[in-house]
């Protein structure tokens, strides 16, 4: 299930005062499976664009192909679509309703016309992916957990439909480190796990080098560039034209070899960055 992505543009307010263009031009392809990161300061078009993909949003120009349906196009019915696309907004535990965790969770598979039973084994394998226990959880009202359990239980409803592409804008955003280090490991766990398309936003760098196999670069509407995490992390001079930083490897890796050209610059990972610098000194003697 691709998304091809072609010259969308969106216009808030288009022909008053304050109109404003918040997506240009904008194309790209994802291929199935992939793990894919949207990087750019506030205002870049981030958000926006992960509207656009579940059609919450319509493109003024342009087209979304996703599974091979055009979902900009008029026929096409949004809520088939929406079926297969799971969209996880920032703070998605202000969107939490149902007086239990179990029936909360359920209410995504039930609007779906499952039975029963394959509600119960959805919600169960949802939790599980979640890292929540089902058997202590499933009776407590959602309001009495935690901020992190909260969050958790909000991702479990979105994952319990099984959308084959997973959207998730800034998950981490308000959480403590440890909370914001399982929730991430959390989504890669669901990645494997469903082998869908996951869309990760996020203003850390660090997270979306590690976690994902694409990177696109929004800045004020514009798709700037795309690659893979060592093409794009390896412009440092693009990426701080328009605000953005280096993952915290990458920027002593960009420092080192400004002294000593030998060294590798597109290094993300602290084993790999280990390594060169042995490499190098083994070198020198």
């Amino acid at each position: 299930m691709g998304i091809i992505v072609k010259n969308i543009t969106h216009i808030y307010s288009e022909g008053l005062p304050h109109e404003s263009v918040a997506l240009d031009d904008v194309s790209f392809t994802i291929e199935d499976g992939q793990f894919v990161g949207i990087i750019g300061h506030t205002g870049s078009g981030k958000s926006t664009l992960l509207q656009h993909l579940n059609g919450l949003l319509k493109p003024k120009s342009g087209s979304i192909v996703i599974g091979g349906v055009d979902i900009t196009s008029p026929d096409c019915r949004l809520r088939d679509i929406r079926k297969k696309i799971g969209l996880v907004f920032q703070y998605p535990e202000y969107q939490l309703f149902e007086e239990t965790v179990e029936k909360d969770v359920a209410f995504g598979p039930r609007n779906l016309g499952l039975s029963e039973e394959d509600i119960a084994l959805r919600v169960r394998e949802a939790l599980a992916l979640v890292g929540l226990p089902y058997e202590e959880i499933k009776e407590k009202s959602p309001f009495e957990l935690s901020g992190g359990q909260k969050r958790r239980v909000a991702i479990a409803g979105v994952v319990a439909m099984k959308p084959e592409v997973l959207i998730l804008d800034e998950p981490t955003a308000g959480l403590d480190p440890k909370a914001h280090k399982d929730i991430l490991a959390m989504a890669e766990k669901i990645h494997m796990h469903e082998h869908n398309i996951t869309v990760l936003v996020s203003h850390n760098m660090a997270d979306i080098a590690r976690l994902c196999d694409k990177v696109l670069v929004m800045d004020k509407g514009k798709l700037v560039f795309s690659g893979s995490p060592q093409q794009v992390f390896s412009d440092e001079k693009r990426l701080t034209e328009i605000g953005l930083s280096l993952p915290p490897v990458a920027e002593f890796m960009h420092r080192l070899h400004d002294k000593k050209k030998s060294i590798r610059p597109d290094i993300l990972e602290i084993e790999a960055a280990c390594d060169e610098i042995c490499r190098f000194l083994g070198e020198k003697g």
